[in-house]
C-alpha cells in the first residue's frame, strides 16, 4: 500500500517547483529587458551606389498675369456683376462691372454747366456788342462837342471877355469828357474780354468735366487684358478694417462697396506655368540651373511633365514666427511643356534626378551630430563610443557619404550620453522610433 501523506505532499512540491521556475523566468526576462534599453542604437558603414535624387513637393503658378484694380474715381464704387474665380476669359472680356450712376448723374451736371456757359457766353458777346455800339455813339458826341467848342473858341477875338472865357471852359470840359470817355470806353471792353474769358474758361472746365465723367463711366467694367485664368482676391474691407491671425476673408462679389485702388482680381496666364518648390540645406549642392526634373501634378499624377531648374534662391527662407524652423531653398523650375488641364494653385510632386554616385561610402543622417561647432559621429572602439569629426564628401535627404570612415566600422545612431541620461530618466523621456 501506498502512503497516503506522499500522495498529498507531491502535488504540493510540484506547484512550487513551478512557482520557483515562474518567479526565475520573470526575472530572467526582467534583467534582459533592462539590459536592451541600455544598448544604444548602432549601425555600420557601408559601401554602395548613393543616387543624389532630390524629392520635394511644389505648387504651379504662372509667372505672367494681370492685375484689375477698382478705377480711381471720386465718390463710391459698387459692384454690380464680378466674374467668379477659376472662370476663363479672352482678352476684353468683362470681369468687373460697377454701378455707374453717380458718374452719369456728374456727366449730366457737367454737360448742363457746359449749356449754361455757353448762353452765357452768347449773351455777354451780345451785351459787349451792344455796349460797343453805345460807346461809338457816345465818342462820336464828344467828339462832335470838342468841335463845336474849338469853332466857338475860334471867335473870341469878337466876342467879349466874359464870352471868350465861357468858351474856353466849355472846351477845356469837353476835351476832358472826350479823354474821360475814352478811358472809359479801353477799360469797359478790358472787362467785357475778363469776363468772356471766365465764361469761356468755366465752360471748359464743364467740358472737362464731361469729359472725366464719361471716362470714369467706361472705366466702370473692368475688362481683361489677357486670355488667362480669374482668380478674384479677398475682400479687405469685409471685416471693417479689424484683422487678426487666422482670420479668412470672402472673396469679392457683387453688391460688394470698393474703395478706389483697390486689387480686385488677377488674370493668370496658364499658357505658361511655373513651380515653386523648396529644398533642403543638405540638397542645395546637388542642384543646378538648367538641370531636368519629372513634375506630377496633384490633380492628376498619371501624367509627368518635364521641368528644368530656372532659378535657385540665393538665401535661405523659412516660415514667418518660426524661429526654429528648418531653413530650405526656394526653387523655380520651368515646365518644357503645355500642363492641359493643370490650374494655378494645385500642388504637385517634384523629382529631379540627380547622379549616380558609386563607390561610396555612407552612412543615415541621423549619425551625424554637432559638437563643439563641429560635425561628428560616434564611434565604437571597444565598449565606448569616441566622438570622430568626419569629412563629408556629400549628403542627401536621409544618407551622408564620408571619406575618413572605414567600410563595417560601427556608429551610433543617437547621441550615447543624451541617450543613457533619457534611460536613467525613465522609460516616459526614452526615445522613440530609433531605427536603421
Amino acid at each position: 500500500m501506498k502512503d497516503p501523506m506522499k500522495k498529498k505532499t507531491l502535488p504540493i512540491v510540484i506547484g512550487a517547483a513551478a512557482v520557483v521556475l515562474l518567479g526565475l523566468g520573470a526575472a530572467y526576462s526582467v534583467r534582459q529587458f533592462g539590459s536592451q534599453e541600455k544598448i544604444v542604437p548602432t549601425t555600420r558603414v557601408q559601401r554602395g551606389t548613393l543616387e543624389l535624387d532630390i524629392h520635394t513637393t511644389g505648387e504651379l503658378r504662372s509667372p505672367h498675369s494681370a492685375m484689375l484694380v477698382a478705377p480711381a474715381v471720386n465718390g463710391t464704387l459698387q459692384i454690380v456683376h464680378i466674374a467668379r474665380t477659376g472662370s476663363t476669359v479672352k482678352a476684353g472680356d468683362v470681369i468687373v462691372e460697377f454701378d455707374p450712376s453717380e458718374q452719369e448723374y456728374n456727366l449730366e451736371q457737367s454737360r448742363s454747366q457746359m449749356e449754361e456757359a455757353g448762353q452765357e457766353i452768347v449773351k455777354a458777346k451780345a451785351d459787349a456788342a451792344v455796349k460797343e455800339a453805345e460807346d461809338k455813339v457816345a465818342l462820336l458826341k464828344a467828339r462832335f462837342d470838342v468841335r463845336r467848342a474849338e469853332l466857338e473858341v475860334g471867335r473870341n477875338e469878337l466876342a467879349g471877355d466874359i464870352d471868350a472865357r465861357k468858351n474856353l471852359l466849355v472846351l477845356e470840359q469837353a476835351r476832358r469828357q472826350l479823354e474821360q470817355l475814352q478811358q472809359d470806353i479801353v477799360s469797359r471792353s478790358q472787362s467785357s474780354a475778363s469776363g468772356l474769358a471766365l465764361l469761356q474758361e468755366k465752360r471748359r472746365t464743364a467740358v472737362l468735366g464731361m469729359k472725366v465723367a464719361q471716362h470714369n463711366i467706361e472705366n466702370m467694367t473692368v475688362k481683361a487684358p489677357i486670355d488667362g485664368l480669374v482668380a478674384i482676391k479677398d475682400n479687405l474691407d469685409a471685416s471693417g478694417g479689424m484683422m487678426f491671425p487666422g482670420m479668412t476673408l470672402p472673396e469679392y462679389h457683387d453688391g460688394d462697396l470698393v474703395f478706389s485702388g483697390r486689387f480686385l482680381a488677377e488674370v493668370l496666364d496658364v499658357g505658361q506655368m511655373e513651380v515653386v518648390a523648396k529644398i533642403f540645406e543638405t540638397d542645395r549642392a546637388n542642384l543646378d540651373p538648367g538641370q531636368t526634373a519629372e513634375i506630377r501634378a496633384d490633380s492628376g499624377p498619371q501624367s509627368v511633365l518635364a521641368a528644368r531648374v530656372k532659378h535657385i534662391a540665393g538665401m535661405t527662407a523659412r516660415a514667418d514666427f518660426d524661429a526654429g524652423g528648418v531653413r530650405r531653398f526656394e526653387v523655380t523650375f520651368d515646365l518644357l511643356q503645355r500642363a492641359n488641364g493643370v490650374r494655378p494653385g494645385t500642388t504637385a510632386q517634384v523629382l529631379v534626378r540627380g547622379s549616380q554616385m558609386k563607390d561610396q561610402l555612407y552612412l543615415p543622417s541621423q549619425c551625424l551630430h554637432e559638437k563643439d561647432g563641429k560635425l561628428v559621429v560616434y564611434l565604437k572602439r571597444g565598449d565606448k563610443f569616441e566622438p570622430t569629426e568626419v569629412k563629408i564628401k556629400f549628403r542627401t535627404e536621409n544618407r551622408v557619404a564620408v571619406a575618413d570612415l572605414k567600410e563595417g566600422a560601427e556608429v551610433a545612431l543617437v547621441d550615447p550620453v543624451q541617450f543613457h541620461k533619457q534611460q536613467q530618466s525613465g522609460p516616459s523621456s526614452s526615445p522613440l522610433g530609433v531605427g536603421q
